[in-house]
């Protein structure tokens, strides 16, 4: 007895990976290098994807200089690019015991607070996961399929990890 051969379209993952310094200099580059490279990919500067991809990139790589620095030790930025399915923005540093929590709506003076609002609102979903050996990785996915058809999309509830 054969069993029916079942024949699966290839998947393409797109990966970019780069280490920078835990300044604003290396978050700014970050950021430049993602638009760069999502445009390489065929996502062109300017687009929603790439327009959203680039705040996501700024906000946490920004908190992990901020936030999750440790002197002489750098931040690391991954995308995966599942291309037409989904975009995936992973800022990893080495200080896992300041993990972000689902954020609070800051008062109307507070000069801080909103990065992981916009991060919520611009990403399909959002985790920290553990860093191995040390640290903490923020994720944050994009959806790239139709947005009407996720009513979750822009409501940003953090993914159990």
């Amino acid at each position: 007895m054969t069993s029916p051969v079942t024949r699966e379209a290839a998947v393409t993952v797109r990966v970019f990976t780069q280490r920078f310094s835990s300044t604003p200099r290396g978050a700014r580059l970050a950021r430049r290098l993602a638009l760069h490279q999502l445009d390489r990919w065929g996502v062109p500067y300017g687009s929603e994807t790439a327009d959203a991809v680039g705040q996501l990139v700024a906000e946490l790589a920004a908190n992990a200089v901020t936030h999750g620095r440790v002197p002489g030790r750098d931040f690391e930025l991954r995308l995966s690019y599942d291309s037409g399915q989904r975009l995936r923005v992973d800022v990893s540093d080495t200080r896992g015991e300041r993990r972000p929590t689902a954020p609070a709506a800051p008062g109307p003076l507070d000069e801080g607070g909103r990065g992981l609002l916009l991060v919520e609102a611009l990403a399909s979903r959002w985790s920290v996961l553990d860093r191995v050996p040390v640290g903490k990785t923020v994720r944050a996915e994009l959806d790239l399929t139709d947005p009407d058809a996720d009513p979750d999309r822009g409501r940003g509830k953090p993914a159990a990890s």
